[in-house]
């Protein structure tokens, strides 16, 4: 696509703006907010009102992963979870009117504060080379150069993604390492950029906690409570992930077990390294500009 052919002050453009600024908000209120002895639960629900009294919406699941876990961790219906001294990363989105943004930070009460800024620092050093025509495998490089650096490894399973309108993962894929085949970035794409750096292997597998979950496809069900939870979600969070404390039909996981049987939803799995490893994120949404790139979520 053409520079002349996109328009950076189109309406679409403006609302991902919108919730990148209302997300920069709440990332940084609910950051303040984690410290030893708070509930998960508080902060979660805390962060998500915020965002819709800022005038926006969860994007999905405000997202309180806990050393070792990576991503997929929110808080279930009736947790009492408190922060202990541990890595916590905060992931949370925000959407207005479908259009999205991403954005994630560490707070390190574990004593590892090297850690979290590998992830920090291989983010400055991506946006740095962001700019139409760039590859998304040279800024791998550059993410996986500078966590290297750091004396860690970048998780290499997990990646940046593009942002579509109710969609949270589109293409391009943004990779955490040097890969030789990628995507040429564009103006006016719309690109969350996320290194994940771990003092682990680099690798996370699927734990066997559930909590999120999206529409996979419209369907039918007889139970009640199933028929009442796809309602809810059809109308209201569409194709984004949601959690089963956002139901509001009883027994919620009940009615879930169903409609994922019936493949009508699917989960997200807790992604994690090994037990007793660490892992630190840091996340930003961009919108790539004629000559670099514009940080929705500064």
């Amino acid at each position: 696509m053409a520079e002349s052919d996109v328009d950076l002050e189109s309406e679409k453009y403006e609302k991902h703006r919108e919730a990148g600024e209302i997300l920069a908000q709440v990332r940084a209120e609910a950051a303040e907010r984690v410290e030893v002895g708070t509930s998960h639960l508080e902060v979660a629900t805390w962060a998500e009102d915020r965002i819709r009294e800022l005038g926006g919406e969860p994007a999905f699941p405000v997202n309180i992963s806990v050393d070792e876990e990576a991503a997929h961790a929110t808080p279930s219906i009736d947790d009492e979870t408190t922060f202990g001294e541990e890595m916590i990363n905060l992931d949370i989105g925000v959407h207005v009117d479908g259009w999205l943004a991403d954005t994630a930070v560490t707070v390190d009460l574990s004593g590892n504060p090297e850690l979290a800024e590998a992830s920090e620092q291989a983010l400055e050093a991506a946006l740095d080379i962001v700019e139409p025509g760039v590859g998304t495998g040279e800024i791998g490089a550059e993410i996986e150069d500078v966590i290297d650096g750091y004396g860690y490894n970048p998780v290499v399973n997990l990646t940046g993604h593009g942002l579509g309108h109710w969609e949270q993962h589109t293409s391009p894929n943004i990779p955490n390492r040097a890969v030789s085949q990628g995507t040429t970035l564009e103006a006016g794409d719309v690109v969350a950029i996320e290194p994940f750096a771990t003092d682990g292997g680099g690798k996370v597998s699927e734990g066997a906690s559930e909590e999120i979950f999206s529409l996979e496809r419209e369907g039918t069900v007889r139970n009640r409570q199933a028929r009442d939870a796809l309602e809810q979600i059809t109308e209201e969070f569409r194709t984004l992930p949601f959690a089963t404390r956002w139901l509001e039909t009883d027994r919620p996981e009940m009615a879930l077990r169903r409609l994922k049987r019936n493949d009508i939803v699917h989960s997200y799995p807790v992604l994690k390294e090994d037990d007793g490893f660490l892992v630190s994120q840091k996340e930003h949404t961009i919108i790539v500009t004629e000559d670099g790139c514009e940080v929705t979520t500064e």
